[in-house]
């Protein structure tokens, strides 16, 4: 098996500069990468969903209590075996016709029938305890990841001086910290891969798969052709901010909004300004032009800048969205805002106005 892998898979000139094969880069005394290393990350994965499951029904259930989180009260559509049948195969409101030919199989009105499909449809959204446990798990996560990362990348060269990243490519050792990065973050990724038929569907889910598949293929193909260096940074930029959206949607769940208002803010800011400036200005171009400086182009360089480019155009959807949700919360808030003093002082001069009659009448 490994045989064959050696032969279609890793051949060296898909993952390695002209001219380098894997047994050049083995540094004696010293890590280095292996692609079968990337086997690991499968079981690890499976790992993480069944922490994923006990943290949630241990800690994060209890904790979503002690926050508040209120699930709302929906009423169950009643058993019509029809309608049921067609929504399971749909998924969606019944057109007019539809809505005709289904109250004529069932004998229930248009208004029953529409008023059903509204039921059934709220009952199969997902609660707000379970969207709590899904954002604290991925919480967690990004919080533990950014902080190690940091600590284990802040002192080391090509931190500040992305040059670095290079010297030396491709015979550079891998620390034991970096290693257990690559395959820890991995192995996540597949835990969110496996899991998305099961998590809350959001409006960016097609997105959301894109991202989750070009970062698994990013983490591997980088760690194959001993792109760890420059790697872990496009990790720990992701990392930065994505502790802080889950966070954010915590408080929200637990209707705190204040708090909640305040981390989106903070999340929005981190957001822009390593997905748009650090992210393109840094990274992307240290590994489309810098890189060149070192070594010719190969067919993993313009692999791994093609999946680079794939995540900043979901970086521009995302923010895009992010400035849209800003824009509502900053004018359609104060519009909001004001529309409600309005009312609160039509509703006082009303208050007034009838004190002041009645005590007319009361001294007439």
């Amino acid at each position: 098996m490994e045989g064959l892998l050696d032969q279609w898979l890793w051949k060296e000139e898909y993952w390695l500069p002209p001219g380098v094969t894997w047994k050049d880069i083995e540094i004696e005394g010293d890590r280095y990468p292996l692609p079968r290393d990337l086997f690991y990350t499968l079981p690890l994965a499976l790992g993480f969903i069944v922490l994923r499951y006990v943290f949630e029904r241990v800690i994060a259930m209890p904790l979503s209590r002690q926050l508040g989180v209120r699930d709302r009260v929906r009423v169950r559509a009643q058993p019509v075996p029809k309608l049921e049948t067609f929504y399971k195969q749909n998924k969606q409101q019944p057109s007019q016709s539809e809505v005709l030919g289904l109250g004529k199989h069932c004998g229930l009105s248009q208004r029953q029938i529409q008023t059903w499909f509204r039921q059934r449809r709220n009952q199969d959204r997902p609660s707000n305890t379970k969207k709590f446990c899904e954002a604290s798990w991925r919480f967690v996560f990004y919080l533990i990841a950014f902080v190690a990362a940091l600590a284990s990348l802040i002192d080391t060269p090509w931190f500040w001086d992305h040059r670095e990243c290079w010297q030396g490519y491709p015979k550079q050792p891998v620390a034991e910290a970096h290693y257990w990065y690559y395959i820890t973050e991995l192995g996540f990724y597949w835990s969110l891969l496996l899991c998305v038929t099961v998590d809350v569907k959001r409006k960016d889910f097609k997105e959301q798969i894109i991202h989750h598949i070009a970062t698994i293929l990013l983490i591997g193909f980088s760690y194959c052709a001993n792109y760890v260096r420059v790697g872990t940074l496009v990790i720990l930029v992701h990392d930065s901010s994505d502790f802080l959206l889950e966070s954010a949607k915590m408080f929200n769940y637990a209707g705190w909004r204040k708090t909640c208002d305040t981390l989106f803010v903070i999340f929005a800011l981190v957001f822009l300004l390593t997905r748009l400036v650090v992210f393109p200005g840094r990274i992307v171009h240290s590994t489309l032009v810098v890189s060149l400086d070192f070594f010719q182009p190969f067919f993993g360089y313009y692999f791994f800048n093609a999946l680079l480019l794939v995540l900043q155009a979901l970086h521009i959807f995302w923010a895009w969205l992010i400035l849209r949700m800003v824009y509502k919360f900053v004018f359609m808030g104060k519009v909001s805002r004001l529309k409600s003093c309005l009312v609160m002082n039509h509703l006082r001069k009303a208050h007034n106005e009838i004190n002041g009659q009645c005590t007319r009448n009361i001294l007439q």
